[in-house]
């Protein structure tokens, strides 16, 4: 679990940790600059997340009956693509960075990606006592550089039957610290069965649902010790939301039944990078910078879903994948009482 927590963060934490040397550079020659930067480099992993996120949401369209419950422990991840890795960088859109070679429009690494090889860029900043000055930095690689091409979340999910189909979902990551990052996680949702209110309810052979669910992440990534900056308090920390829309159907077997659906993710992620930075303009000239910007992306996808679930009395074992914008997978241990 810690190593999957520290995956997930990585992609939060990459647009600052990997470039923790350039970052003096980058506030020098801007807020601005440096925020477009973050902005486009961070989003496909963000969005990401988004998808992972929001798996193994259910496993039957059959809701519970009164006092049915399952707990289950969940392991997803969504992949990358290859569109994914990169962004285009044009430095027209930019007030003080340009290349060191070639167009001033080249397609770069994101926060999923790699540079190979590396790219370098000219950042201009102006120095309160020999004016117009430059300095040479290398772009931030992405989680590519590690050989990373997932991203994974994991949590605890617990359902509870009502009455007449209705049946209420939540899941959690308790607050988990581990070294420089903080993660935690929380949702909810509410699933209706429709074939639950039909006569026949009994002798269909399927069930039909819809589901809406909120989930909401925290995640910190305290810079203090690797940001290469003077200052205080300095730190990434997000705030990301999503809602899921879906239908569901499945079929009703004792044993192994399949389920499928269609659905609908909507969410926003926010990055700040808070803190004091104490800016170095050349040798003898420095400015502090408080909570230099935020940056944000959202992610609005339709996706579609098919999975399988084994049931065995109390333990139950499901596998599902979803295509969207970003495909993922998913992988549930369940143990329920109906």
């Amino acid at each position: 679990m810690k190593k999957i927590i520290l995956l997930t963060l990585l992609v939060l934490a990459t647009t600052i940790s990997q470039a923790q040397n350039d970052i003096d550079a980058l506030l020098a020659a801007g807020v601005d600059d440096a925020a477009k930067f973050a902005n486009d480099y961070l989003a496909p992993g963000t969005n990401g997340l988004m998808h992972s996120m929001n798996s193994n949401w259910f496993n039957t369209a059959d809701a519970k009956p009164l006092g049915g419950f399952e707990i289950s422990v969940v392991v997803n991840a969504a992949s990358v693509k290859d569109e994914n890795k990169v962004f285009n960088l044009n430095t027209d859109d930019y007030n003080n960075v340009q290349f060191v070679q070639g167009p001033s429009s080249q397609m770069v690494s994101s926060v999923l990606g790699e540079n190979n090889p590396a790219i370098f860029v000219e950042v201009e900043y102006e120095d309160a006592i020999f004016g117009s000055q430059t300095e040479q930095i290398e772009l931030p690689q992405g989680i590519g550089s590690e050989n990373i091409s997932l991203i994974p979340t994991a949590f605890i999910q617990g359902a509870l039957g009502l009455s007449k189909g209705i049946e209420l979902k939540a899941r959690f990551v308790p607050k988990i610290d581990a070294d420089d990052v903080s993660l935690s996680m929380y949702g909810a949702g509410v699933q209706f069965e429709v074939t639950k209110w039909l006569p026949a309810d009994k002798l269909l052979p399927v069930a039909i649902s819809g589901l809406v669910a909120y989930t909401h992440l925290d995640g910190s990534y305290d810079l203090t010790d690797s940001s290469g900056i003077q200052g205080e308090n300095q730190r990434v920390e997000n705030a990301t939301n999503t809602w899921l829309f879906q239908l569901i159907a499945s079929t009703k077997l004792p044993i192994i039944n399949f389920y499928g659906g269609l659905g609908y993710i909507k969410g926003k992620s926010e990055s700040d990078l808070l803190g004091t930075y104490r800016v170095t303009n050349g040798v003898l000239t420095s400015e502090d910078i408080v909570d230099p910007f935020s940056v944000s992306s959202e992610a609005s996808s339709v996706r579609g879903t098919i999975g399988t679930k084994l049931k065995l009395g109390f333990f139950r074992l499901n596998a599902e994948y979803h295509l969207s914008e970003f495909n993922a997978f998913s992988v549930g241990i369940n143990f329920g009482f109906r």
